[in-house]
C-alpha cells in the first residue's frame, strides 16, 4: 500500500523558513519522480517543485525559484522542501506527489504576521 506522509507545516512569519518532509512507503522510492504541489484557498493546485527519479532534473515554479529547494534521501525514502523567505502568498496546503498519481494528505503552511 502506497503511503505519503507530509509533515513540517505550520504558522510562520513573513521572511521565515520551514522545511517540509514527505516520507514514502509502499513503492521503490528511488524509481519515481517526486513533486511538491500546493493549493491556496480558491485556487487550483499548482506544481511547486519536482525532482526526477535519478535526481538529475529539478524544476521549480517561477514564483519559488531562489527561495525553495527540493531534495531527496533515498535511504530514508523521504523528499524535502526547504522554504526560505516565505511570504503570505505562499500560504497554502502543500502536497507531496509520487509518480503521476500518488498523493499525500497535505500539510498546511500559513505565512502571516
Amino acid at each position: 500500500q502506497v503511503r505519503l506522509v507530509e509533515s513540517g507545516g505550520g504558522l510562520v512569519q513573513p521572511g521565515g523558513s520551514l522545511r517540509l518532509s514527505c516520507v514514502a512507503s509502499g513503492f521503490t522510492f528511488r524509481y519515481y519522480c517526486m513533486s511538491w504541489y500546493r493549493q491556496a484557498p480558491g485556487k487550483e493546485r499548482e506544481l511547486v517543485a519536482s525532482l526526477s527519479s535519478a535526481g538529475g532534473s529539478i524544476n521549480y515554479a517561477d514564483s519559488v525559484k531562489g527561495r525553495f529547494t527540493i531534495s531527496g534521501d533515498n535511504d530514508k525514502n523521504t523528499v524535502y522542501l526547504q522554504m526560505n523567505n516565505l511570504s503570505p502568498e505562499d500560504t497554502a496546503v502543500y502536497y507531496c506527489k509520487a509518480g503521476i498519481s500518488w498523493w499525500g494528505q497535505g500539510t498546511q503552511v500559513t505565512v502571516s504576521s
